[in-house]
């Protein structure tokens, strides 16, 4: 029901979490080996914001490549992630690959909540309004882009490479919210997933979007926005008439019984056959 373990440990409260970036799977083989290391950082970052926790350090287990500039590269994004968030490295594991193998990375940050109680997917209650930090879909966008051989614009590009975890927006959040997480998989399967964990049912009536999205894809892609995951924005509940810290978009409601509605410029929309990236393990 979450992406963190959150353990107190003599009175204080520890947050854990792992992330893995496979290549293939989580990023395409060209991606530049900086950007990877940035975005393996970034991914755990955001999953510490979602508990408004503050980075203290990470651990890291690293698959050698054979390729000494490769691995160079990958190291000093990953470092500016590092340095930029203050998360300094401090452990780990280093294995070397099989030859032609698909490369992949694994990365447990540690972090320490800032609120009592810390935020979870499951405390969103009826009438609380439902909240993102920011617009998404961009990072969906530039990862279409790439795959049709296009590197433009390049805002949406570094959405997709080089997302920005809300670190300082999830420690002003955690104590003014009932419910949060990051958006990883896509709007709409994020909200599902915070209404079923909290045993209440979401109305979505609103998907943001960025000025690149609009110009790129236009109003009409919205869905598409809403169901393509790696935003890395937070995704919170807090109650009606709320005075928040930060700025926000509202995008729906939480309301009494289950499932989620979309509805859109006053309609009720029939909710997509694809709500958000699933994940799937082989048989």
């Amino acid at each position: 029901m979450d992406d963190a373990a959150v353990l107190d440990i003599g009175g204080t409260q520890i947050v854990l979490t792992s992330d893995t970036l496979v290549e293939g799977v989580h990023y395409l083989p060209d991606d530049p080996p900086d950007t990877i290391g940035w975005k393996l950082a970034a991914v755990n970052l955001s999953d510490l914001a979602a508990k408004g926790a503050k980075p203290i350090a990470c651990l890291m287990n690293y698959a050698l490549s054979g390729d000494d500039g490769w691995d160079s590269a990958f190291l000093s994004g990953l470092r500016a992630a590092l340095e930029q968030f203050a998360m300094p490295l401090v452990g780990g594991d280093t294995v070397a690959m099989p030859r032609r193998s698909a490369r992949s990375f694994t990365l447990t940050a540690i972090g320490s909540a800032t609120a009592t109680p810390v935020p979870s997917r499951t405390g969103a209650r009826a009438g609380d309004v439902l909240y993102v930090t920011g617009p998404v879909g961009d990072s969906g966008a530039g990862l279409a882009l790439l795959r049709s051989g296009q590197s433009s614009p390049i805002a949406l590009i570094d959405a997709y490479r080089r997302p920005q975890p809300r670190v300082a927006e999830g420690k002003a959040l955690a104590a003014y919210v009932t419910a949060m997480m990051d958006i990883s998989d896509g709007l709409l399967i994020d909200a599902q997933r915070m209404a079923v964990a909290s045993g209440i049912g979401v109305t979505v009536d609103y998907i943001p979007v960025s000025d690149a999205f609009l110009a790129l894809r236009g109003r009409a892609a919205q869905i598409e926005a809403a169901t393509s995951g790696d935003d890395y924005e937070l995704l919170f509940a807090a109650p009606e008439g709320a005075v928040l810290p930060v700025p926000a978009i509202a995008v729906g409601r939480f309301d009494t019984g289950d499932g989620m509605r979309l509805v859109l410029d006053g309609q009720t929309v029939p909710l997509p056959k694809h709500i958000g990236y699933q994940h799937k393990g082989s048989t």
